[in-house]
């Protein structure tokens, strides 16, 4: 069934997109969307409800489904696997609307509807792999986390067509779920460059945040979560104030790590020099990494990395740990500054490397922007996906 390339109809799974944003997968969603859209196939987004947000919206030429769900529950998994229920029956109502082509999953979470409406629509399924649960929790243990696996891969079983970010995730989901290679596409994350094509008033910003014009300023946008490896830049902080004491250091976002990363600051001895900002706006973060002078991403495991484009893009040196997609995403020493893995020397001394030498500092960003334009665009990994799309229908 060869289709033509505008012909697509696309019915994309996923339990977060714009304005609910979680993690990664809302932007990933939001960018590709409208990029397809403007490749000329046809895309209904069904996702959650969420407060003050419409049932129904037009997103620039995405049609997207906010679905009611009519159950609770305290437990993640348990409500996970209810709001799929409530995804499945949208899915199935839109399908006597709209003959769909292909169904498309983004991690665990919307695989059980995704199974079912690719077996009651008879149509092929992909799905994206962002991120596996043995990665996050490093060794599986507790029975969510083995029942996390179990969804997964399920849910690259039942796919006919596997998209990946990264080669470091290829690796890992082939190795671990053994998966045929031959499935499996690898196409990065992208980002909207246009968004950051704006000028800030630095200062201003920098003062709202409590940063004097002579200081310099350290940020980490990211989840607090152990997997961010976020203690290691706070170990790095007293290593960074030697060399240059008029330092500021901002952590933007939030999660269940924040009261144990805020106990490791005020230990340091320099509390009043770290500020914890909890989740901050798209508009905020931009503002944020355009005034920064560097941005650091200490993590430990990190599948993509797409904040790393984020500071790319906005023009802010970036220092970011040599693990994951990370180090595919950086040159070292040509983009960005790559750290060992779970280093507060090695942070500080790339940091500090920064700080020091501003020539140096604005040849990595000229040298960033380029690699983002050229690599990272939406409308580069849309033509990608609309050819994965194409290759399943035909198979």
């Amino acid at each position: 069934m060869k289709r033509g390339h505008t012909e697509m109809k696309v019915c994309m799974l996923t339990w977060e997109f714009p304005p609910r944003i979680v993690g990664g997968i809302a932007r990933h969603c939001y960018g590709l969307t409208r990029a397809l859209v403007k490749l000329g196939h046809e895309i209904h987004v069904v996702t959650l409800e969420f407060p003050g947000a419409s049932d129904f919206e037009d997103v620039e030429g995405v049609k997207v489904h906010r679905v009611k769900i009519e159950l609770g529950h305290p437990n993640f998994i348990t409500w996970t696997l209810i709001f799929n229920h409530f995804m499945e029956k949208k899915a199935a109502a839109l399908s006597y609307l709209i003959d769909f082509d292909i169904i498309h999953v983004h991690d665990w979470l919307t695989t059980p509807s995704g199974i079912t409406s690719k077996n009651f629509l008879n149509k092929p399924m992909v799905c994206t792999v962002h991120s596996t649960e043995v990665g996050r929790v490093q060794h599986l243990s507790s029975p969510d986390s083995y029942m996390i696996d179990g969804l997964e891969w399920w849910m690259l079983y039942e796919s006919k067509s596997v998209i990946i970010c990264s080669n470091f995730m290829m690796k890992e989901v082939v190795s671990h779920f053994h998966l045929p290679p031959e499935k499996v596409s690898i196409i990065p994350n992208a980002i909207d460059t246009h968004e950051y094509a704006f000028n800030v008033d630095r200062e201003a910003v920098r003062k709202r945040y409590g940063v004097m014009p002579h200081e310099k300023l350290v940020v980490f946008i990211g989840r607090l979560v152990p997997q961010k490896g976020v203690e290691y830049l706070i170990n790095a902080v007293p290593l960074i104030v030697r060399n240059h004491g008029g330092t500021k250091f901002l952590i933007a976002g939030d999660g269940w790590s924040r009261s144990h990363l805020e106990s490791m600051a005020a230990a340091t001895g320099y509390g009043n020099k770290i500020r914890f900002l909890g989740f901050i706006s798209d508009s905020e973060r931009i503002e944020l990494l355009k005034s920064a002078d560097v941005l650091v991403i200490p993590s430990i495991y990190e599948p993509f990395g797409i904040v790393a484009l984020e500071g790319m893009a906005a023009g802010v040196p970036v220092v970011a740990s040599n693990v994951g997609g990370l180090s595919e995403i950086i040159e070292h020493d040509r983009t960005g500054m790559l750290a060992y893995s779970e280093n507060s020397e090695s942070i500080a001394w790339c940091v500090n490397k920064v700080l020091s030498d501003q020539g140096y500092a604005n040849w990595i960003i000229e040298n960033a922007k380029k690699r983002v334009n050229e690599v990272y665009s939406w409308e580069s990994v849309a033509r990608k996906v609309s050819e994965v799309y194409e290759k399943t229908c035909e198979r």
